[in-house]
């Protein structure tokens, strides 16, 4: 699970010191309780105004190594976001910036202008979190920004398939990753990424093993994670899935290709098995027996 703020709390410090304090607290207490196996990338930082290179010089070093979605916070300007965000990008810190209208209380409209000049890592929910840009600003990001596409489950649909079919017209499909920019107004959702994946397969008339890259290889390769690849060398995360029990489709991909979730049989974390037959997941056609 990959952070873009999760210290956004209710009464959250705005001063650089607590900022900070908070922003490292935070990696460190998911460094060290990793809930049911789960990694997460956690300690991305809301930035604020009055913060100088130094700052992300420190937080870098004790291990911070994302911040929060640019815009959130009171850098709203994209000369002083743009500033930042090379600061962090110096210490190997990657940024992400809010696209689209406000949403939770302290943000503000993020428009395609601020998005070019701030050149974060990734362009944050860029169908909307929840109100997306005009679809001549989504078009134009897809073609005059070089960063990530990310499309979001808690985001507006019809946007996030003109996003994914810009970045295919563009011959840049390897931009495109997938989140959820949940927890959130739209509440919290367990199969989030797995409903992406079908929503772009079907509507968005894209092989599922195509979606299925949005959400593994390349946000993989994106956030330079050590997983989401099946590779030597890499960590063993991985889930076994099947096509759902009587769902239609002669096998899982096609049944994908149709709207429908899979049924996830088992979760392996670090070689380790977490989970078995999902309670969130309709049930697996066939499901993984451990072989001792």
């Amino acid at each position: 699970m990959i952070s873009a703020g999760e210290v956004h709390l209710p009464g959250r410090p705005k001063d650089i010191v607590g900022l900070k304090a908070l922003a490292i607290a935070s990696q460190r207490w998911y460094d060290n309780f990793r809930p049911s196996g789960v990694k997460v990338l956690a300690g991305a930082p809301v930035i604020e105004e009055g913060m100088v290179k130094e700052d992300f010089k420190t937080l870098s070093e004790a291990g911070v190594k994302l911040l929060g979605e640019v815009g959130l916070g009171s850098v709203k300007a994209g000369d002083t976001a743009k500033e930042m965000v090379a600061w962090a990008r110096e210490y190997g810190m990657q940024s992400t910036i809010h696209t689209g209208g406000p949403s939770i209380p302290g943000s503000g409209l993020i428009d395609k202008d601020v998005v070019l000049e701030a050149d974060a890592d990734i362009i944050g929910h860029i169908n909307g979190g929840h109100t997306a840009l005009p679809d001549d600003q989504i078009i134009c990001l897809c073609e005059q920004c070089a960063r990530g596409i990310e499309i979001v489950h808690n985001g507006n649909e019809r946007s996030a398939l003109l996003a994914m079919r810009t970045a295919f017209e563009l011959g840049q499909p390897e931009r495109v990753i997938l989140g959820t920019d949940a927890p959130a107004g739209s509440g919290v959702q367990p199969l989030g990424i797995l409903r992406m994946i079908a929503m772009l397969s079907s509507l968005g008339d894209v092989p599922p093993e195509i979606a299925w890259c949005f959400a593994t290889g390349n946000t993989a390769r994106m956030r330079e994670l050590d997983c989401g690849i099946l590779e030597v060398g890499k960590s063993a995360d991985m889930i076994i899935v099947d096509q759902a029990q009587h769902a239609p489709g002669k096998d899982m991909l096609e049944s994908i290709h149709q709207g429908n979730l899979p049924g996830v049989g088992m979760t392996i974390i670090d070689g380790i098995v977490r989970s078995d037959r999902s309670r969130n997941t309709p049930p697996a056609t066939r499901l993984p027996e451990i072989v001792v």
